[in-house]
């Protein structure tokens, strides 16, 4: 019995000298492991410079083993000898085949890229047919105009019905055709859209036509009762 308390005994010290990864120094590139890390710190204890640049090579063959996706980069040697130095905390002293990378370069914030993006005017319609509309609005007035302005109608009477589940009268897609144009845009004369079937049903993206859902769950309940 006192053997098997000293025994948990030192179960529970020996618990308690662990050293967990939190308490551990950062892992500057995680990628490699802490072992790496390791060995490049003990690299940079070595007093002597020819053995030190050998056993820096060393580290750089393990490197690669270790993280082999670093064939997929262009100068994928001269990234590993960049790596080892971001490892070693830019505090490496070995003769590398490339300029050893400094630390101003890494923390440099990116260029920011201006970019103007105007909100959409009517969020059922999207960006896209905005788009189309800016590009007919600049057409010349003709036939060929006056097809693209009707193509681009149906097209908003769809998309309106997919989102609003409502009916749509033309003068409303008319309406919102012009204020999407910016009144560029004039609705030609004795302009209709026709009417839309009975059974014409549309869906939002990803939910797929209701009738074309019942069917395939009709057809995949006919395809088990014949399994069994």
């Amino acid at each position: 019995m006192e053997n098997q308390n000293e025994y948990q005994d030192e179960k529970m010290k020996a618990a308690m000298r662990l050293t967990y990864n939190t308490q551990k120094r950062r892992l500057q590139l995680p990628e490699y492991g802490r072992n790496v890390q390791k060995m490049i710190e003990y690299v940079k204890s070595i007093p002597d410079r020819e053995e030190r640049n050998r056993q820096a090579r060393a580290v750089i063959d393990v490197m690669e083993t270790v993280n082999p996706q670093v064939h997929l980069q262009d100068d994928y040697e001269h990234k590993l000898w960049d790596h080892m130095y971001i490892i070693s905390g830019f505090d490496l002293d070995v003769d590398s085949p490339y300029p050893a990378p400094k630390p101003e370069e890494l923390s440099t914030p990116p260029v920011e890229i201006k970019h103007k993006r105007t909100p959409v005017k009517i969020a059922h319609y999207g960006r896209n047919i905005e788009n189309i509309i800016n590009l007919i609005a600049d057409e010349k007035d003709g036939e060929v105009k006056d097809a693209m302005i009707r193509s681009i109608a149906m097209y908003m009477r769809q998309q309106y019905m997919i989102w609003n589940k409502d009916s749509v009268n033309d003068e409303t897609i008319f309406n919102d055709l012009v204020k999407l144009s910016g009144g560029r845009i004039r609705i030609p004369e004795g302009l209709h859209l026709g009417r839309i079937p009975n059974d014409q049903a549309f869906s939002r993206p990803g939910q797929g036509n209701p009738k074309n859902r019942m069917a395939m769950r009709q057809k995949n309940s006919r395809m088990k009762n014949f399994k069994k």
